[in-house]
């Protein structure tokens, strides 16, 4: 596909991605080729093997297609790799998109600058259709639980950023603050998910705790030359290359290396960053979300109106309320959070680069009966699916389940208890042939009080 494309056959490239060929797909020959031949005759024989228009010193590590497509000047390759989908904001190794190529000096380059132009407007309006058809809150809200106004804060500062109301040169940044288990991580995934819904890949999940020391700093970003894991890359680097428009998740922040911050901070300030090897990864349409429960014993102690009060009505946040809760959150934030995280992390640049720190506060019982409510419908899917059983159940299991929960494992709490007094007992009946393929199995309130099967119908019952 790079040589069809950097060579000008239409022809191959149309084949290519008709046998389902990846337009994405990112050289690597510099990276596998000193392994196995000498680094200093890698330019000769790119040059006579893959195109002999290719300049010994030109770096194309990286390079997707379409960038060679544009590199090279290839008018109807370009065309025909952006009508069927290839990524004109992919970056090579150095940090560029293939638009960054683009000789304008040319008639060929003006013509293709052209074609960028109208992909970028019709992206750009398919893109806004459908925001305004299904907006980000009403999405997020349809799989959440609780955490409204975290939801509406983040919606906000993502939707200024897609209609242009933002800087353009930084990443956006948020951290989220709460007890574990209150949907943090979740928030995260379905944005990622909403944003990136044909690339799996644009999720990146760092777990900040594995760069507690100084000398594992390094693997952030890559070992320099000479070291231990160079041609590895970094754990972040390389994945925010093939996609610069991540969601990243900076998972327990507070438990980072000073040094890591420091890193951080250029992110932030930048919107770039240099890895191990010296090359340049842009951060700009990133978005960074650092999670911390530092202060969750202190959000514990609010007062339950700031979060009980707010709730979606017709999947929409009543304006007053908005107000009212986003004055009482405004005070919370500066008088109790940030003390506190400027104690910790004794920097306050570091966290002058933050958007905005979103409050994750404890589920309410209405929250908890939804939660339960959630775990259920999962394994009755999943029963069907596997087992072709399905379960029903009486609304009043839902309040013992509920008052397991505890507020230091969060949603995780309420899973574990459907496991353990739902699912365990289904799985013993059937493991004991009560419960077969087929049957529909009920549950309710026993007269010891306790969860379980109450009922049980097969489809040969009902032939008897």
């Amino acid at each position: 596909m790079h040589a069809a494309s950097c060579n000008n056959h239409l022809d191959v490239v149309q084949w290519l991605v008709e046998n389902g060929a990846n337009l994405n797909v990112d050289d690597q020959y510099g990276l596998q080729a000193q392994t196995s031949i000498g680094y200093l005759d890698l330019p000769r024989i790119r040059s006579s093997e893959f195109s002999t228009q290719i300049n010994e010193a030109l770096d194309c590590r990286g390079w997707t297609p379409l960038h060679y497509a544009v590199g090279f000047g290839n008018v109807k390759i370009v065309e025909y790799l952006l009508n069927n989908g290839a990524n004109p904001k992919q970056t090579n190794l150095r940090g560029h998109n293939p638009e960054k190529y683009i000789d304008n000096s040319t008639s060929e380059g003006r013509q293709i600058s052209k074609l960028f132009e109208v992909t970028k407007a019709k992206q750009g309006e398919l893109e806004r259709a459908e925001r305004v058809k299904y907006p980000l809150e009403k999405k997020l809200a349809s799989v959440m639980v609780g955490q409204n106004m975290a939801i509406y804060n983040v919606c906000g500062a993502i939707r200024r950023r897609q209609n242009g109301w933002h800087d353009e040169d930084k990443p956006l940044v948020f951290m989220f603050l709460g007890s574990s288990g209150v949907g943090k991580t979740m928030l995260a995934k379905c944005v990622a998910e909403y944003l990136n819904e044909t690339n799996n890949n644009c999720f990146i999940r760092v777990d900040m705790s594995e760069y507690s020391h100084q000398h594992e700093v390094s693997k952030f970003i890559g070992a320099p030359p000479g070291y231990v894991g160079y041609e590895e890359g970094g754990q972040l680097t390389e994945k925010l290359r093939k996609c610069p428009n991540a969601v990243v998740l900076l998972d327990e922040v507070e438990k980072a290396h000073p040094d890591l911050l420091t890193i951080l901070l250029q992110v932030f300030d930048e919107g770039r960053l240099t890895d191990g090897k010296g090359a340049t990864v842009d951060c700009r349409n990133a978005i960074f979300i650092m999670t911390s429960n530092l202060v969750q014993d202190e959000i514990h102690g609010t007062d339950f109106k700031i979060r009980s009060e707010t709730s979606f009505k017709d999947e929409k946040l009543n304006q007053s309320e908005i107000s009212d809760v986003l004055k009482d959150t405004k005070k919370f934030t500066q008088l109790i959070v940030q003390p506190i995280l400027k104690r910790h992390f004794k920097r306050d640049e570091f966290l002058g680069r933050i958007n905005d720190f979103v409050i994750f506060h404890p589920f309410n019982e209405k929250d908890l009966h939804a939660i339960v409510t959630t775990e259920l419908n999962k394994w009755k899917i999943r029963a069907e699916k596997r087992h072709n059983i399905t379960i029903t159940w009486d609304d009043n299991i839902i309040q013992p389940l509920t008052e397991a929960f505890n507020p230091s494992y969060g949603f995780r709490s309420i899973k574990h208890e459907v496991e353990r007094q739902v699912i365990n007992k289904i799985a013993a009946a059937y493991e004991q042939d009560k419960v077969k393929v087929g049957c529909t199995v009920h549950l309710g309130i026993a007269e010891d009080q306790t969860i379980q099967i109450t009922k049980v119908s097969c489809p040969e019952d009902k032939k008897g």
